[in-house]
């Protein structure tokens, strides 16, 4: 038997609304008190829908330890990134046997980067027939006397040339003596071959021998004079035990300046002929050093 006299939990938000309006407030004149910002509660249907979703399965989301009802979006983002990261690793294992797949990449790398290098090696062969791979150790065709005087010779040259360790210099004597020159004359064309190598210092009176375009030289200023072009940020000469040379510092090197007695490294200096002779220019590429800046004590 219902009643007419049931009334309903459910209350609207105007009807919230109604009610807060007829239980306003009046200040001490007697105006009514107006909230700006007034206060809703959430009706009794809208909490009973609120539960409803937050327990249906498609809005529960699980975890390794427990279920997050409601979870956030920082959640979803990590649970989706692990899901992710199985299925690379799934899908890695899938194709094909992966142990040891990387080391036996990096063999098989290893491997062809070595027959190209061969290949190139025979390929040299036809213009120094030293540089085949199969061919033997020339000192293994020389004499005891001659292996000898190699080694002897490889010694006293070791402490010339910097950079070059006594085997490599040995070797290469060996290979010019088999070649058919005599042991003096060996000697001699190995120290200036070295000598004048990429990546040694180049005695300034060996540059015209040099058959490449760039230089490592080092040397004392002997003097400079006035740029004959605006271009030009310094220009004078440099020397050493062996010889001197000229050297132009362009304004566009962005070089450091140099002075008048003091000793200087370049590198990467542009080998140049001016009126005849050798000369050299501090360009972009280039690099100087100053072994004596900085020494205090002297």
């Amino acid at each position: 038997m219902s009643s007419n006299n049931a009334t309903s939990n459910v209350v609207s938000v105007d009807e919230q609304a109604f009610e807060k309006q007829n239980e306003a407030e009046v200040d001490e004149d007697g105006f009514e008190v107006v909230d700006e910002t007034p206060e809703f509660n959430a009706t009794v249907q809208m909490e009973v829908q609120a539960k409803v979703d937050a327990n249906h399965p498609d809005g529960m989301v699980d975890t390794s330890d427990e279920h997050i009802y409601g979870a956030t979006l920082e959640q979803e983002e990590r649970i989706l990134g692990r899901e992710e990261e199985l299925e690379r690793i799934s899908a890695r294992a899938t194709f094909g046997t992966q142990d040891g797949r990387e080391k036996r990449s990096r063999v098989v790398a290893a491997t062809r980067n070595e027959k190209r290098r061969t290949m190139f090696q025979k390929r040299a062969a036809s213009v120094d027939v030293w540089a085949d791979p199969e061919r033997a150790d020339p000192r293994e065709e020389l004499s005891q006397e001659q292996l000898a005087a190699v080694n002897t010779q490889a010694m006293r040259l070791s402490e010339k040339l910097d950079g070059w360790s006594r085997a490599a210099i040995g070797r290469r004597l060996g290979e010019v003596i088999a070649g058919g020159k005599d042991m003096m004359s060996a000697v001699v064309s190995v120290f200036e071959e070295l000598q004048t190598a990429p990546g040694q210092v180049v005695p300034i009176g060996k540059l015209e021998d040099v058959n490449r375009k760039e230089v490592r030289i080092e040397g004392r200023v002997e003097t400079l004079w006035e740029p004959s072009h605006p271009s030009i940020a310094q220009v004078g000469l440099i020397a050493d035990g062996s010889g001197q040379t000229r050297v132009t510092v362009w304004k566009a090197s962005d070089a450091p300046l140099i002075d008048e007695g003091e000793q200087v490294r370049i590198d990467g200096a542009a080998r140049n002929w001016y009126e005849g002779r050798v000369s050299l220019a501090v360009t972009g590429w280039s690099c100087l050093t100053f072994p004596e800046r900085g020494r205090w004590w002297e």
